[in-house]
């Protein structure tokens, strides 16, 4: 397989490899490209819960981001974690000088058991800055809702978040409807002039550890190749489909997903 692209992955880590950059970096390597990483956080978790978050120096995520960019250019750029206000000021001025033009926005907001994982000084400067410094977000649903501050319950109320993100400054909006209550998952893509849906089939399972981190990554990834923005949506929420329903069912908890669905191995490697 030949390299197609080249993904800058901005995330925290996960020590169980489930999500965060860990998933990140197996998502774009299963889709044809190569990862470069920027570490925001070293978290030590598994499939139950989250022990301890450890915190990198935002001049450390600086010196990242520019110096891994100044010798290979990314092709497109995932965020995940970010944390505090200093970190997503330090992302945001490093971004504005490699000059990127295709980045994804996982807001990473809510813990798996729902805890809520950022301040409002930071949830501020997402909403009134990042957000539209970026060419996607895709929130899930209580993401959603907290930047929007809007109760969503059917997918009208998904369609009325979306456009009012794209009333206050994002560019594109994918919200993610897995939290809603319903047989089938109903993913909206919200462009200027134009709303996409992408319906599957909800696939009843407790291994979903880092889909949002894997499909943000696999979005950033198609669309690096040079593919639209929504079938970059509809390729990697299909990825993600599969992913789980071929879920290897490790741990005790929210095990994570097969990354690896995609990559067909030849007969004289296996």
């Amino acid at each position: 397989m030949n390299i197609k692209s080249k993904v800058l992955i901005i995330a925290g880590s996960d020590s169980s490899g489930g999500a965060g950059i860990q998933a990140d970096i197996k998502t774009v390597n299963s889709l044809g490209s190569y990862a470069m990483t920027v570490i925001t956080a070293v978290t030590s978790q598994n499939t139950i819960g989250v022990l301890s978050i450890f915190s990198v120096p935002p001049l450390e995520i600086s010196k990242q981001i520019e110096y891994t960019s100044n010798d290979i250019k990314p092709d497109a750029i995932k965020i995940g974690m970010l944390g505090d206000v200093k970190v997503i000021k330090s992302v945001l001025n490093s971004l504005s000088k490699i000059k990127a033009k295709k980045i994804v926005l996982d807001p990473v907001m809510v813990a798996k058991g729902g805890e809520r994982l950022i301040n409002k000084s930071s949830l501020k400067i997402l909403r009134e800055k990042l957000i539209k410094k970026v060419t996607l977000i895709t929130p899930n649903i209580p993401e959603a809702e907290i930047l929007t501050n809007k109760l969503i319950n059917t997918k009208e109320d998904m369609i009325k978040a979306g456009k009012k993100l794209i009333k206050m400054g994002a560019k594109n909006v994918l919200i993610k409807g897995g939290h809603l209550k319903s047989k089938f998952i109903y993913d909206i893509l919200l462009e200027k002039n134009k709303i996409s849906v992408f319906k599957n089939k909800k696939i009843n399972s407790k291994h979903t550890h880092g889909t949002g981190c894997t499909l943000s990554s696999a979005i950033a990834t198609y669309y690096s190749c040079g593919k639209s923005l929504k079938k970059s949506c509809e390729n990697g929420i299909k990825y993600v489909h599969q992913a789980i329903s071929s879920a290897p069912k490790y741990g005790k908890g929210h095990g994570p997903i097969n990354h690896l669905n995609s990559i067909y191995i030849k007969k004289k490697f296996r």
